[in-house]
């Protein structure tokens, strides 16, 4: 009895840990084109640049969170166009160290 309490308390703790590992942010640069604007959000440094750069972008967050900038610019209406998505990512490279 007391085998099978460890080894479905450690079975749990597996399953756990797999929500986690979902939900971490994508190693790597945050980039335009790759980067999901929610992963973007999500770092202190990527949303100073999204609130410099995309004023009022917090919004629509609830729409586009799970798209990159670069699925986003078509349906911007100008707002982001390719100047711009060139500007985001030099601002997100600044603010990594590059």
């Amino acid at each position: 009895m007391k085998t099978k309490l460890v080894a479905g308390l450690a079975a749990l703790a597996t399953l756990a840990t797999v929500p986690a590992f979902a939900q971490a942010p994508a190693a790597g640069p945050l980039t335009v084109d790759k980067s999901t604007i929610a992963a973007i959000w999500a770092d202190d440094k990527g949303k100073a640049v999204l609130q410099k750069d995309v004023p009022g972008i917090e919004q629509y967050m609830d729409q586009i969170k799970d798209m990159t900038l670069a699925q986003v610019a078509p349906m911007s209406q100008g707002a982001i166009d390719d100047a711009k998505l060139k500007q985001i990512q030099a601002d997100l490279d600044k603010a990594a160290g590059k």
